[in-house]
């Protein structure tokens, strides 16, 4: 009875942060699903987004202009990607670890800025001393306070980026980026600028990303320069759970809707195995299997229905003999 309770009372703290990190994901898709490539700059852009958010809100910079400026500079940090992978000739995969560790360093100095140091390795922004967007000492709270509740914040916020990202992908030059990611050889063909696509592709993921790292960084009131390692697993780990439930068949909305569903479901697993007693060390580990287990499930049910159909052939062959 206490673990029910104990689970139902983390609920909205499971909301809060799955609504957050489903727009992270939804930077992961777009490379994964959408352009095909692997990019692993993710990990270094949260915190990117993060450093730039707090160290803007800190100085004064209106919160909503800094998370947007924190958006802007994930997209940088994604236009360096793409530079090192189409202009400089760089695999996607060994482009994006490039940027993640030039990234490390930069996030240091970022949330170093103005001290004698130079570099900084967490930075705090308290919800008593700035407005923040939101912050996860109200999560529970609906009745005070509900302007800066995550889930009333983030379900709007995420909305809208949703409906921006679907009208972007159905424009000429959306539809050139998906294009590019299906068949490269064939979008060229068509006159397509597969490079440049590449590129904007890169951009809007990262965006995505730093976007994500800023409202994070307000949530849990700090941001610190390893608050994104082990994103992209994370991200995947979305991707791919959304995929298996709500049976994705490539549709460019039912994925982005589907990284907030296997975010939010993402967390609320995590949350069952810390009340099972599994130690915060092991969670990387349970990560990776859960990664593994989701982009297995697809596997074996093509193989069951393959062997499906060939007893069912085989026994329609029986019959007609």
């Amino acid at each position: 009875m206490d673990f029910l309770q104990s689970l139902i009372n983390s609920l909205p703290g499971v909301a809060g942060q799955g609504l957050i990190w489903g727009l992270m994901a939804m930077g992961v898709y777009i490379t994964f699903r959408v352009l095909d490539i692997a990019d692993l700059t993710v990990d270094g852009t949260l915190g990117l987004g993060g450093a730039v958010c707090v160290l803007l809100t800190l100085n004064g910079v209106n919160v909503w202009l800094a998370t947007l400026i924190a958006m802007l500079a994930g997209m940088v940090a994604g236009l360096v990607t793409g530079l090192f992978h189409t202009k400089c000739g760089i695999p996607a995969i060994l482009a994006g670890i490039l940027t993640q560790l030039a990234l490390y360093s930069i996030n240091l100095r970022i949330m170093g800025w103005g001290t004698s140091a130079g570099t900084q390795a967490t930075l705090a922004i308290s919800v008593d001393k700035f407005t923040l967007i939101h912050s996860s000492r109200y999560v529970r709270d609906f009745a005070e306070n509900i302007l800066q509740n995550p889930i009333v914040i983030m379900i709007p916020i995420t909305v809208v980026v949703v409906a921006l990202l679907c009208w972007y992908f159905n424009t000429e030059h959306g539809s050139a980026l998906r294009a590019t990611g299906a068949n490269r050889q064939m979008a060229r063909a068509q006159g397509i600028n597969t490079a440049s696509a590449t590129v904007v592709g890169l951009m809007i993921s990262n965006g995505m990303v730093g976007l994500a790292g800023g409202l994070l960084a307000q949530y849990q009131g700090s941001s610190s320069v390893d608050m994104g390692r082990g994103a992209i697993v994370i991200g995947l780990a979305a991707v791919i759970i959304g995929e298996v439930l709500l049976r994705n068949k490539g549709r460019v909305l039912t994925g982005l809707i589907g990284c907030t569903v296997g975010a939010i479901a993402y967390y609320f697993v995590i949350q069952i195995v810390l009340r099972l007693g599994l130690g915060t060390n092991d969670l990387k580990l349970f990560t990776a299997l859960i990664v593994a287990l989701f982009l297995a499930i697809p596997y074996w049910k093509g193989k069951a229905a393959a062997a499906a159909a060939r007893r069912a052939a085989s026994k329609e062959e029986k019959n007609n003999a």
